[in-house]
């Protein structure tokens, strides 16, 4: 079933949009299913469950982290991460920085774009952004409300992707990394990508609802 179920997500998915396959709290046996299937992204939330399983699984999978992001808990995924989602605060990123440096790798990042019913805010200026070496900031991810009403759903990753427009026109002008538009998971994907996302990252419509127990 979860190979049917990737199968299907990307025939869905128009040409330039990625698939990150949610695979926290899943055992690897359904995420070596999805690989043999094609699948190369997975987002973990746990850092050391995400440590764990890259141990165990194929090297050429890509690790997304979009997990909340802990300074301590950087060190057990900064060594082979591909991507972290959300990161929401200047000490976040030079945490992050730190932690690669001394890890000797550049590590991609996407800056999270809060939003919500009564406040819609981006939490960095643009002098905050520079003069990092070891992070990538490579573009924003963002959730819509947690409502059943398309329209303001759609109101919400359109917002998140104006912001990301906006730092492409300004201070990431001329940097082809900055191309990512994360945002979009189970319950409203096609909107997400019909406003512009660039990656999906989808849980339940791929491995179901069922969990296992991990500590975090």
């Amino acid at each position: 079933m979860i190979a049917e179920n990737i199968l299907h997500i990307k025939e869905r998915l128009p040409e330039g949009v990625q698939l990150v396959a949610v695979s926290k709290l899943k055992p690897v046996e359904d995420i070596m299913e999805a690989y043999r299937a094609g699948q190369r992204a997975f987002g973990e939330n746990y850092a050391t469950e995400l440590r764990d399983k890259a141990a165990v699984l194929p090297k050429d999978i890509e690790w997304h982290f979009i997990g909340h992001l802990q300074g301590k808990q950087l060190k057990y995924y900064i060594p082979f991460v591909s991507m972290i989602h959300g990161v929401d605060s200047v000490e976040h990123l030079e945490e992050v920085e730190k932690a690669a440096a001394k890890a000797g790798r550049v590590v991609d990042v996407l800056l999270q774009v809060h939003v919500a019913q009564e406040e819609t805010k981006f939490g960095f200026v643009p002098e905050e952004l520079e003069n990092f070496q070891f992070v990538r900031i490579c573009g924003v991810m963002g959730m819509a409300s947690n409502t059943s009403d398309e329209e303001r759903v759609r109101a919400d990753f359109r917002h998140i992707r104006k912001v990301f427009d906006t730092l492409k026109a300004g201070p990431f002008a001329g940097k082809p990394e900055f191309k990512e538009v994360s945002m979009g998971m189970s319950h409203d994907w096609p909107v997400a990508v019909e406003e512009g996302s660039t990656l999906v990252r989808l849980g339940t419509s791929i491995f179901g609802a069922r969990n296992y127990p991990v500590k975090s």
